[in-house]
């Protein structure tokens, strides 16, 4: 085929593209449209739109999670938010160019914690350091912040402009909370590459192909205005031109409107309105002041590349992905955070008991240190005995140091997860006390079939949710990347018109006669006919075209298109290895918690038996069947037993929470209020299931003891 003298393509090449795959689709395509226009019906074409037979894949990926959509802060000014601009409709349209107003963030710790601080003392239960931590929590703070930034992207796309995309990185490290949750994203604090556009670069990508083909026609209007007021006196070097003038004065005011606006089916309208009032000494100018008015309407319809109402809307449709995304991100971030928070109270408990138990120890060994020494003097105990005894003290001693020092340490932990701002001196000074400890009784997850528990998983876990959305969006910048193949082929159409009027000049010369036109020679017309003139068709200016360019090569949008291909390639792949690896998640995690039960059982049941042990031995030291080291050393099993005994309660508490979590189920199971966690106002303290009260008893000593 020949197109302007140039071979371009003909039958031959169409039929060799046939059989060369991927890239071959691609050229047929652009052969067709070529040998159309070619063949005179340019209207025929559109924007390829239909995926590649390969990419048929996608629609058998399992679907997506349900989203768990939330509501965004509450960032309006005079009743408007992101997605609703005031000054639509009724609306005020100044508002339009009022900047919004993002209130402070709050430094301050909600109200909920300054009413637990009594006496010194802060008694935490587990459901209220969850919701101190929705409360108060910075990781959580943060990231309700991308709820409505996502908001913002989705006006930008209303608009036609490109995505700036959204921040959707899972914030992780908090101090002294550990997890397993698997992460995404690339916002504040986050450590991988954002789904929603984010950070990209941090997994050695620089840039990526989102929004990659044509942009998106810009629906907003625009309207400029140029006002310019020119005097100008140009020196003459012919005088017989000039009417014996040495220079000449003009004087010229212009007042140019102009208007824009796309449409989404890819069109475009430009109306161009543009006067000037010229005076002049000229006398070859018949009129001065001379008024020229012309009007032009440009209406451009892109044919090839940008057609369409989907390849306009493309970026709405992606903005919307991306608030789904961040919905997500936010439901993922508040699992993490609420599971870290769960594992630092469970480390403050384990760090509580372990004080307990270590003044436990150091009582017993205070005692037998004592009735040793009351031995001794009796002269029924040997002097090394003693000895052997005050080192158990002195050792008990530095362990109760130790593990009161952790606890401190600890208490700091839980309340830089569920404080704001730690500068309140009562708060800072105020000891941590959880009430709270975890029971042992079977959990309903164990029992089913790790089968429905891996289905439950895959349909509740976030990030299942914002691969599938990826992959989606990464679709919509394959097709946009496959129309920026195209050709430009836009048609247009224009209408215009030109008037003229004005007064006769006083300077207008009759050069036959070479004397001044007399006055109203040339009759005045004023500017309401001058503008009259532009509409009535009484010197029209109209015309129709069409612009074509065709790129050589090509290959500039031939590697955007491979690269968005790959990419999305890369998005399947990602969903299907998160299915596996959510599932053997979930595996794991119904085994873990089987077996930290068991552990915990066989702790207490060697507990028991260490404490019986000890006093046996105690009471045969009494009896004189027995030595001062077979008690200490029935000591240290009880301690060893009792440490045990710490560590599988601690393990299963985590464990527990990890199964939650693991099955994306902790916001069900406890009761927390998304649209609460959205504000950071918690309305009902969530709910945990399976805690008992702390055995009441006397609390720890805070302070070292003093040496002696």
């Amino acid at each position: 085929m020949h197109l302007f003298g140039i071979r371009v393509f003909d039958q031959k090449d169409v039929t060799a593209l046939r059989s060369q795959g991927q890239q071959g689709r691609r050229l047929r395509a652009l052969a067709a449209a070529m040998l159309a226009l070619a063949a005179g019906v340019p209207s025929g074409f559109a924007q390829q739109t239909v995926p590649p037979a390969s990419d048929k894949a996608a629609s058998n990926l399992p679907a997506a999670p349900a989203p768990v959509l939330t509501q965004p802060s509450d960032l309006r000014q005079t009743e408007r938010d992101f997605s609703k601009p005031a000054g639509k409709l009724l609306g005020d349209p100044i508002d339009w160019y009022k900047p919004t107003n993002i209130p402070k963030a709050s430094f301050v710790n909600s109200v909920r914690l300054v009413d637990l601080v009594k006496d010194g003392k802060i008694y935490l239960s587990l459901s209220d350091a969850i919701a101190l931590a929705i409360e108060n929590n910075y990781d959580i703070a943060i990231a309700r912040y991308n709820l409505d930034i996502a908001d913002t992207d989705l006006l930008r796309a209303k608009a036609g402009s490109a995505l700036l995309g959204v921040p959707t990185g899972v914030i992780q490290g908090t101090l002294g909370g550990t997890s397993a949750t698997l992460t995404s994203g690339g916002g504040p604090g986050g450590t991988t590459g954002g789904t929603g556009g984010a950070a990209s670069g941090s997994s050695g990508l620089s840039l990526s192909t989102n929004g990659s083909g044509p942009l998106p026609a810009n629906e907003d209007p625009s309207l400029a205005a140029t006002i310019q007021l020119e005097r100008a006196k140009v020196p003459q070097s012919n005088t017989f031109f000039s009417g014996g003038k040495t220079s000449l004065t003009t004087n010229t005011d212009q007042y140019n409107f102009t208007y824009n606006q796309g449409f989404v089916t890819g069109a475009n309208l430009a109306v161009s309105l543009s006067n000037s009032r010229v005076t002049t000494d000229n006398p070859f100018q018949n009129f001065s002041p001379l008024l020229n008015s012309v009007f032009k309407a440009t209406v451009t319809q892109h044919l090839l590349q940008g057609a369409g109402i989907w390849m306009n809307k493309r970026f709405i449709y992606e903005a919307r992905n991306n608030r789904r995304i961040t919905d997500s991100s936010f439901r993922q971030q508040l699992l993490y955070t609420v599971n870290q928070v769960e594992n630092i109270y469970w480390a403050l408990v384990s760090a509580y008991e372990d004080v307990q138990a270590k003044e436990r120890a150091l009582d017993q060994s205070t005692k037998l240190d004592s009735d040793t020494r009351k031995q001794l003097e009796i002269g029924t105990m040997a002097p090394l005995d003693v000895v052997q005894a005050d080192s158990t003290v002195a050792t008990d001693k530095q362990a109760l140091i130790a593990s009161q020092s952790n606890l401190n340490y600890q208490q700091q932990i839980m309340k830089q997860a569920i404080a704001r701002n730690l500068n309140d001196a009562a708060l800072e000074a105020a000891a941590v006390i959880p009430s709270d400890r975890v029971s042992i009784e079977e959990l309903p997850e164990e029992r089913q079939p790790v089968e429905d528990l891996v289905q439950q998983a895959f349909k509740q876990r976030p990030e299942l949710e914002q691969a599938m959305l990826t992959v989606k969006n990464n679709e919509i910048t394959l097709k946009g990347a496959r129309n920026g193949l195209l050709p430009t082929l836009d048609v247009f159409g224009f209408y215009g018109s030109s008037a003229l009027g004005g007064a006769q000049s006083p300077n207008a010369l009759n050069f036959q006669t070479q004397k001044l036109y007399p006055p109203n020679t040339f009759p005045s017309v004023g500017y309401g006919t001058v503008a009259q003139h532009l509409f009535d068709s009484s010197a029209p200016d109209k015309g129709a075209g069409f612009n074509l360019t065709i790129p050589l090569r090509n290959r500039t949008a031939q590697s955007v298109q491979a690269r968005s291909l790959i990419e999305y390639r890369q998005s399947e792949l990602r969903l299907e290895q998160l299915y596996t690896q959510i599932r053997m998640q979930v595996v794991n995690a119904q085994f873990a918690l089987t077996n930290d039960r068991a552990q915990v059982k066989a702790s207490i049941a060697a507990r028991d038996y260490a404490q019986q042990s000890l006093d046996a031995e105690t009471k045969k030291l009494h009896l004189g069947a027995s030595t001062t080291a077979n008690v200490l050393l029935q000591e240290r099993n009880l301690a060893t037993a009792e440490n045990n005994l710490i560590i599988a309660n601690a393990a299963y508490a985590k464990d527990r929470a990890g199964l939650y979590q693991t099955l994306a189920t902790t916001l069900q199971h406890y009761g927390i209020n998304m649209n609460d966690a959205a504000t950071g106002n918690v309305g009902a303290a969530p709910v945990v299931p399976g805690l008992q009260p702390a055995r009441k008893g006397n609390e720890p000593v805070m302070t070292p003891p003093a040496s002696e």
